[in-house]
């Protein structure tokens, strides 16, 4: 995530901010420049405070605090990219569910911007056949027997409300025996199945994905099965990035996935801050943005020292580290390939 300032008055903003609390202008997020902008008031609709040329209205899910992206004036749809892709939102009529759909909210739009940063295809899905398209459903359990269960089908990423509870999220994290778990996490890794089935299936990628992951036709069902009834193998990070990669080669492919979306954007919010290592033993120059840099080796090596740094500074504070995870030749491997597959750095 870029560091954005108030094009207004120059304080810093964060990406979630409508408005400024220095100069107080409304602000917006233009998802076509990348830029936060600072507004104004102009015949009925807003325009920024440096160009009076372009208007925009906000997104409607503005009024319910859940948005801050624009969309131009003339816009067939009342959404903006982001909440576009909504199918399903939870029941309203309580204040827990409307502070959980908030913070669904934050977390899948920080997604949708790394999606366009990568400039992936994303459109909403018009209908649930449809091959392509996106779709999110955001809803609660219906009896304790009725449970809404998080995942991806065809485009259509459900998505159980619970998990905008911390409490409920680090039961389960316990639960699972799992590092990390996260809003933005869960949405980072059933994204990576719907861009799976659209860069890789039936692709020219698809034999050497199968060489770094495995063969994705064997039985799914039969292969979570196994992993949940069996002990995660004491050397699964020789080759995979988390115990659930051993499951199938496609959760292998979604993981890493998502771990790629962690580093890419983390790399882009300590490039765009100025963020250097300079200790001899670990240093690093974060130089340029990593969603132009072709080269993963450059990536990587600039990740290590990263990680070891923010994981230096939330042990200070008391917290369990920021990045959890250890990285193995394998896992760079995949990493390289996914980073390959997604066209960074080059022309698409």
């Amino acid at each position: 995530m870029k560091l954005y300032t108030c094009t207004s008055c120059g304080n810093p903003i964060y990406f979630e901010n409508s408005t400024c609390l220095q100069c107080s202008h409304a602000l917006g997020f233009d998802d076509s420049k990348f830029k936060l902008v600072a507004l104004e008031n102009n015949q009925n609709a807003y325009s920024e405070v440096n160009n009076k040329n372009e208007l925009y209205h906000y997104c409607s899910n503005a009024v319910m605090g859940t948005c801050n992206w624009l969309i131009p004036v003339n816009s067939a749809s009342p959404f903006c990219t982001a909440c576009e892709l909504n199918r399903i939102i939870p029941e309203l009529n309580t204040a827990d569910n409307q502070a959980k759909w908030k913070r669904i909210e934050v977390a899948k739009h920080r997604l949708v911007y790394s999606l366009l940063r990568l400039r992936l295809p994303v459109k909403a899905k018009q209908n649930p056949d449809d091959a392509e398209g996106i779709a999110f459903d955001f809803m609660a359990d219906v009896s304790p027997e009725e449970r809404i269960m998080t995942g991806h089908d065809n485009g259509i990423i459900t998505l159980n409300i619970e998990e905008a509870d911390e409490a409920e999220r680090a039961k389960h994290k316990s639960e699972l025996g799992e590092r990390y778990r996260t809003l933005l996490g869960h949405f980072r890794h059933e994204i990576g199945h719907y861009y799976w089935e659209i860069l890789i299936k039936d692709s020219p990628y698809l034999e050497k994905y199968r060489q770094l992951f495995g063969d994705e036709q064997k039985d799914y069902g039969e292969a979570l099965q196994t992993y949940y009834a069996n002990q995660t193998p004491a050397n699964w990070n020789d080759a995979f990035i988390s115990p659930y990669a051993t499951a199938h080669p496609w959760e292998d492919w979604a993981e890493t996935w998502a771990h790629y979306m962690h580093m890419m954007d983390t790399l882009e919010t300590a490039w765009s801050f100025g963020i250097n290592i300079q200790r001899p033993e670990i240093k690093t120059s974060i130089s340029n943005d990593p969603y132009s840099e072709s080269n993963f080796t450059n990536i990587i090596n600039r990740w290590y020292p990263l990680a070891f740094a923010v994981n230096s500074l939330n042990r200070s504070m008391g917290h369990a580290d920021f990045y959890p995870f250890v990285i193995s030749a394998p896992v760079v491997q995949k990493l390289q390939f996914i980073h390959e597959v997604c066209g960074v750095g080059k022309n698409k």
